[in-house]
């Protein structure tokens, strides 16, 4: 059966891959992006994300089957900070009316293996315990500090949201409403940068070193794609508040057996 779903951060990266995977499989995909796709708009800002909920609801006659929150940044600025975590729960919480409409409702994120490194604490209050702008300014400190200092940006960005997956999928609003709500955790995608990284012998030992992934190596954006599409599916029934690790086996290098 056909399914509507809402994906952002579809014209590049996971997001295109996924789009292009839910669209080959005969459902219909609403894309959300900077630019390129059917709703076009910046999800650092209030504006913004208020324009994505008005426009789905158009485009989506005011029912959505699967939300799908890719869009997000990696680098080590402010705005990563907005998109990462606010703009990711604003498309969740904003979309949740129209899923409620759905009769198989469900809906996933993209944390991040990143979200086992390093934090920065301040910032970390910030998104959980504080208010937007107390988390801009601190991502701001933080990028002020240069690159290497920035990063934690990205880093702690995806814990929060992670953490926000699993407070939130148990509640009466999205279990209690029957709404599977998950995220990903993928580890080093095959992009362009990181492409150019691994076509040599020395950046390949290099990125195996940072991140190892003993399974397969770096994945391309598909791999996470197909495991979005399930969790958004109408199989995924009794997952909720998961954060899957799709990484090669990184989570078991770093971590172990701590999970138990």
């Amino acid at each position: 059966m056909s399914r509507t779903y809402v994906v952002t951060g579809a014209a590049s990266g996971i997001g295109k891959a996924t789009s292009e995977l839910l669209t080959g499989q005969g459902h219909r995909v609403i894309g959300v992006d900077l630019k390129g796709s059917d709703v076009n708009v910046d999800l650092t800002t209030d504006d913004g994300r208020t324009a994505m909920v008005d426009q789905v609801t158009e485009l989506s006659g005011g029912v959505v089957d699967a939300v799908v929150a890719v869009a997000g940044l990696a680098a080590p600025i402010a705005a990563t900070a907005g998109v990462n975590y606010y703009g990711a729960i604003a498309t969740l919480e904003g979309l949740r009316p129209l899923l409620l409409k759905s009769d198989a409702p469900r809906a996933v994120t993209v944390a991040s293996m990143a979200s086992l490194h390093p934090h920065d604490d301040a910032l970390l209050a910030a998104f959980t315990d504080g208010t937007e702008a107390d988390a801009i300014a601190r991502a701001q400190e933080l990028q002020a500090a240069g690159p290497d200092v920035g990063y934690a940006i990205y880093s702690t960005s995806k814990q929060a949201l992670a953490r926000w997956v699993r407070r939130t999928a148990i509640t009466p609003e999205w279990a209690g409403a029957g709404i599977p709500l998950n995220a990903i955790a993928p580890a080093v995608v095959l992009t362009p940068m990181t492409r150019d990284l691994v076509a040599t012998a020395e950046g390949r030992a290099q990125l195996t070193a940072q991140v190892p992934m003993p399974l397969n190596g770096p994945m391309e954006p598909i791999v996470a794609a197909r495991l979005l599409a399930w969790l958004a599916s109408e199989e995924n029934s009794h997952l909720a508040g998961q954060v899957v690790f799709v990484d090669g086996g990184y989570d078991a290098v770093v971590r172990g057996d701590k999970t138990w």
